[in-house]
């Protein structure tokens, strides 16, 4: 039988996505055996994640402690009057790494999926709503997966702005059906960004 600390961080690790027992145990063993303070770099740096990242109170965004808003909402090189509208804050890193867009981002903070008991009021679209009034925004562009959540989401959005003034567009379809944005290659996004659609 294990020792009871060690059997805990097993089971602490298991919990993360997309590790099952066997690689939960494995990653227990390195940090357990290893010299180079691999162990207690980990805990700092999930120590320090929680101390210091926050949410952008306008873009939903990750931010730093310290920072009010999001750069990518702030610069002034950045174009308010255009949103690319994505799940989660890691979406917004990876369209950024395209270098191809120069416009702010709102994260939804997840997908509509009544069967998971994610309704429209328990995301981030009140906020949109407001924000597209008060930037006097032109485009929102939506950026959600080629999933049904993505799909039903996309057009639920679609359809709250359809009576206003401004064009509402969806990345192209050169994202590979089922793939997490965050997954997507530069060149796939670029390409995406670049054919988008009106819906």
């Amino acid at each position: 039988m294990l020792p009871k600390a060690l059997l805990e961080l097993i089971s602490a690790i298991s919990a993360l996505p997309g590790v099952g027992a066997r690689t939960a145990e494995r990653y227990a063993y390195f940090i357990y055996q290893n010299d180079t303070g691999a162990g207690e770099k980990i805990a700092e740096a999930i120590k320090s994640v929680k101390i210091n990242v926050k949410i952008c109170p306008k873009t939903f965004a990750f931010i730093d402690r310290e920072e009010k808003v999001s750069r990518l909402y702030d610069d002034p090189g950045r174009d308010k009057k255009t949103i690319v509208i994505v799940a989660d804050p890691f979406d917004v890193i990876a369209i950024e790494k395209t270098s191809s867009y120069k416009g702010t981002y709102h994260v939804l903070g997840g997908l509509i999926s009544p069967i998971d008991g994610i309704t429209p009021d328990s995301l981030n679209i009140a906020s949109l709503k407001k924000r597209v009034k008060e930037d006097n925004v032109k485009e929102l562009i939506i950026a959600t997966n080629a999933s049904v959540e993505g799909e039903t989401t996309a057009h639920y959005i679609s359809r709250l702005f359809s009576a206003e003034k401004l064009k509402v567009t969806r990345l192209a379809q050169g994202l590979p059906i089922g793939l997490d944005i965050g997954y997507a290659d530069q060149i796939t996004l670029s390409k995406a960004l670049e054919g988008r659609r009106t819906i």
